[in-house]
C-alpha cells in the first residue's frame, strides 16, 4: 500500500476537482482546506474548521488487515443529519435478487438490440432498466445487471446504495459523478466503481447517455490473481484513479434516495450531503480507462480462457469461482498458430451477459451491435455463428489485429433471471438462436481436413 496527499483549493464555496489519486487499494490522503486532515490521529477531540470526524467502513472492523477497507471523512455535518424520515417510494424499472417470475423464461441463448431513448426525461435513477437478477440481495450474493438511460442530471438529488457497489460502464455520452468523496467524470471506454454507502449525484456533461451497470451485491471488486503471468500487464493497478477531495457547502432543499434490500426509499434535508472536506483511507470510488487494459494471450497455439481477459473479479469464498467476473475483450494481436482464434463452442457452469461497447465482436461478426446485450446462461451451449465458424477455419495462419472493438461480459456463478422488462419490453432480436441453424454437418467418416 502507497500513500497520496492532495490539496484542492475552493470556488465559489465548492471545492475544485481537479486530478486524480492513481492506484488501487492505495491509503489515500487528501484535503480541500489546508490542515483539515488531522496528523497523528483519526478522531481529534476537535477538528480544524469546525468539522465533524466519521468513518466509513467498507468491511467488517475485523476484517483481516490486507483486505480491511475503511476511510475517515472531516465533513461539514455527521452523515446522521444528511437523512431524515425515509418513507418508501416505487422505482419500477429497477430490480433486485431474487426476482423468479413465472412466465418469464430465463432459459435460452438471448440477444437485444440497443435500447432506444424515448421522450421522457430520465435521470440515474429513472432511467436504470434491470435486465437480469442473480442471487439474493438480502444475504448479500450475487448481482444483477442493468442498462442506464439518462437525459438530465440530477438536481438536488442524491443517491445511494446500502445494497452493493455499481460498476458503470458508459456506452454513449459523458457523465460525472458528484461523490462525497470527490468528482468523477466518465466517458465511453472508461468504467466507474462506485463503493456500497457512498453518496453521489449524477449529471449529464454530453448526452443522451446509456451504459450497463453491473450491482455487486457481494465481496466488493479486487484485481485478479495473475499467478504464472507475474507483476505486470491486465489491469495495473496505477490506473486506476480515485478522485481528490471536493465538497458543497449548500444549503438548498435536497433530495436523498437510497436503496436497502431492495427497496428504495426517499428522505429530505434542507442542505447538500456532499460536504466531506477531507478524507484518508482506502474505501473509496474509481475509475479507469479500460483503453490502459494490457490483454495477455496465446502466442503460439490455442485460443486461451476468456477468465485470461479478466480486468476485476468479485470472491465468492469458493476459491477460483468468482461471484462476479468483469472481462473485456479489447482490441488485440491474434497470432495462434494452427488454431482456431475465435472463442469456441461451450457450455460454462458461469453465466455470461455481454455487453457492446462499440465495434465487432470475432465471434458475433453480425447482429452483435455497439449498445447490444446478449446473454448465455449456466450450461446452455453457445459460441461463434457459422460467418465467424468458416473464417475461424479457413483464415490464413498469418498474424491479424483485431482494431476498433470493445465489448465486456459480467460474469456469475449464479443463474441470471430476466426481469419483465427484459423478457418483454426490450428489443429482443428474436431469430438470435438461428445463428447457429445454418452450421453444417461435415463429419464423414474419413480422416483428413474438411
Amino acid at each position: 500500500m502507497t500513500g497520496a496527499r492532495v490539496r484542492a483549493e475552493t470556488r465559489n464555496g465548492t471545492a475544485a476537482h481537479e486530478g486524480y489519486m492513481p492506484g488501487f487499494g492505495n491509503d489515500f490522503e487528501t484535503e480541500a482546506l489546508p490542515g483539515a486532515l488531522p496528523q497523528g490521529q483519526n478522531s481529534p477531540q476537535k477538528v480544524n474548521y469546525g468539522l465533524y470526524a466519521e468513518q466509513l467502513s467498507g468491511t467488517a472492523f475485523t476484517a483481516p488487515r490486507g483486505q480491511n477497507e475503511r476511510t475517515w471523512c472531516y465533513r461539514i455535518r455527521p452523515s446522521v443529519q444528511h437523512v431524515g424520515r425515509f418513507a418508501p417510494i416505487d422505482v419500477p424499472h429497477w430490480k433486485s435478487a431474487p426476482n423468479v417470475l413465472p412466465g418469464v423464461i430465463s432459459l435460452g441463448q438471448y440477444r437485444w438490440d440497443p435500447v432506444p431513448h424515448g421522450d421522457e426525461p430520465l435521470t440515474w435513477i429513472t432511467g436504470m432498466r434491470t435486465v437480469t437478477t442473480a442471487g439474493d440481495v438480502n444475504t448479500q450474493v450475487g448481482m444483477a445487471s442493468h442498462i442506464y438511460l439518462v437525459t438530465r442530471s440530477m438536481e438536488d438529488e442524491y443517491f445511494y446504495s446500502a445494497d452493493s457497489e455499481l460498476l458503470v460502464v458508459p456506452q454513449e455520452g459523458r457523465l460525472r459523478f458528484a461523490t462525497e468523496l470527490g468528482v468523477i467524470d466518465l466517458a465511453p471506454q472508461e468504467i466507474a466503481i462506485l463503493p456500497r454507502g457512498l453518496v453521489y449525484r449524477v449529471e449529464l456533461l454530453d448526452g443522451p447517455a446509456r451504459g450497463f451497470v453491473c450491482e455487486n451485491y457481494g465481496q466488493k471488486f479486487d484485481l485478479p490473481g495473475r499467478g504464472p503471468i507475474g507483476a505486470n500487464c491486465l489491469a495495473n493497478p496505477r490506473d486506476f484513479k480515485c478522485p481528490v477531495a471536493a465538497f458543497e457547502d449548500r444549503e438548498v432543499r435536497s433530495r436523498v434516495v437510497i436503496k436497502w434490500c431492495g427497496q428504495f426509499h426517499e428522505s429530505f434535508i434542507d442542505h447538500s450531503p456532499l460536504d466531506v472536506v477531507a478524507w484518508h483511507g482506502n474505501y473509496c470510488a474509481y475509475k479507469y480507462d479500460l483503453r490502459t487494459y494490457s490483454p495477455v494471450g496465446a502466442i503460439l497455439f490455442d485460443h486461451p480462457d476468456p477468465s485470461i481477459f479478466t480486468v476485476l473479479t468479485a470472491p465468492s469464498g469458493q476459491e477460483g469461482t468468482a461471484n462476479i467476473d468483469f472481462v473485456l475483450f479489447r482490441d488485440r494481436w491474434m497470432v495462434a498458430e494452427h488454431s482456431f482464434r475465435p472463442p469456441w463452442y461451450h457450455k460454462n457452469i458461469m453465466s455470461e451477459l455481454m455487453g457492446n461497447i462499440h465495434g465487432i465482436y470475432d465471434a458475433k461478426p453480425q447482429g452483435f451491435v455497439p449498445g447490444g446485450v446478449s446473454l448465455h446462461n449456466m450450461m446452455l451451449p453457445h459460441g461463434p455463428d457459422r460467418a465467424a465458424f468458416e473464417h475461424g477455419s479457413t483464415e490464413p495462419m498469418v498474424p491479424v489485429r483485431q482494431t476498433e472493438t470493445m465489448q465486456f461480459m459480467f460474469e456469475t456463478r449464479f443463474p441470471q433471471h430476466l426481469t419483465e422488462w427484459a423478457a418483454t419490453e426490450m428489443p429482443l432480436q428474436q431469430d438470435y438462436a438461428d445463428c447457429w441453424a445454418s452450421l453444417e454437418k461435415k463429419f464423414d467418416g474419413t480422416p483428413g481436413e474438411k
